[in-house]
């Protein structure tokens, strides 16, 4: 196996983490969640870049990456809604969008189209794992000490500033996700329409 099936591969382990830490009553475990959902969104900018670099493209990596990708983000949305820190109407948007396009693609498969990636579809998914990192810094920053309430803790206006970029984050989030949905299903609406 090579290294960015490796690397995807331990996405999945790193979501467990992710969730073990999420859901448990040990000390500083929301920082533990933080920290290994940061390096699950690590491994998903490495194992492409070295995929492509190195020309190691795979059936595996075409296959488990974007699932690995979607499981990590939609296990952090899910948790979050059991967690009371995001509305869940808004997290259905965000895993219904990532269910229609991945049906979407495999509809596109069984007709032997390929569907690339789009530009929009990219910065969703940046702004899916802000908006994720943000909400955990949020509730993390004050078991991080001195250095947490310095970098995240300073107060703008009554509130610390993590306190005011994070609904923005979650909404910019949330908007991109439907837009780049609705606009991907559009684009491409030839293959579910043509046998109506």
């Amino acid at each position: 196996m090579n290294l960015p099936n490796k690397l995807t591969l331990s996405r999945f382990v790193f979501t467990i983490a992710f969730l073990i830490f999420m859901f448990s009553e040990m000390p500083y475990h929301e920082s533990l969640g933080l920290l290994f959902f940061c390096l699950g969104s690590i491994t998903d900018f490495l194992d492409g870049k070295i995929a492509r670099s190195r020309n190691l493209i795979t059936n595996f990596g075409i296959l488990m990456d974007p699932l690995a990708d979607k499981i990590l983000v939609c296990s952090a949305f899910i948790a979050f809604v059991e967690r009371s820190w995001m509305p869940a109407w808004m997290v259905v948007i965000v895993v219904a969008r990532e269910l229609a396009i991945t049906g979407l693609r495999l509809l596109a498969a069984s007709k032997n189209v390929v569907l690339a990636a789009e530009g929009y579809g990219k910065h969703k998914t940046i702004s899916q794992i802000t908006a994720i990192i943000a909400i955990l810094v949020l509730h993390s920053y004050k078991q991080m000490g001195v250095v947490g309430e310095g970098v995240f803790g300073f107060f703008i206006a009554g509130k610390p500033w993590v306190a005011w970029f994070t609904p923005l984050a979650i909404w910019l989030s949330v908007v991109l996700t439907f837009v780049s949905g609705w606009l991907y299903l559009w684009r491409n609406r030839q293959l579910y329409l043509q046998d109506m």
